[in-house]
């Protein structure tokens, strides 16, 4: 009776769990160029990315042939930015705040002298 108990809860306590969104960055060590992408659920978009390249499946072809060419510990996969959850709790899409936060950070490496994917 516990046992059920507590998995209810547990799995209560998963569903009110907001995953981190914002933009993700792919990027070669010794190079100045990246790949972005912006989520809502950023462990999972890493998590696929890493799988479609390592399966060489990824959509960006210039991105898949230097993964497949240089191998994955070339590679830095990470978080660049966060997008804060909206104080309204009904709000479930952030489709626009995602790509203008993505727009922001293009512009802001393309004028550091990065290239894009």
């Amino acid at each position: 009776m516990m046992e059920k108990e507590r998995r209810k809860e547990l799995k209560a306590q998963y569903k009110e769990t907001k995953t981190p969104m914002g933009i993700l960055i792919i990027r070669p060590r010794d190079k100045k160029v990246c790949y972005l992408e912006a989520a809502q659920n950023l462990p999972g978009i890493i998590n696929s990315a890493r799988f479609k390249l390592n399966g060489g499946m990824f959509g960006k072809s210039s991105l898949q042939k230097a993964w497949t060419a240089e191998g994955e510990d070339s590679f830095i996969i990470e978080i660049l930015d966060t997008l804060d959850y909206d104080k309204d709790e009904l709000k479930t899409d952030y489709t626009e705040e995602l790509k203008e936060l993505k727009k922001i950070w293009e512009d802001k490496l393309i004028s550091e002298g990065w290239q894009l994917y």
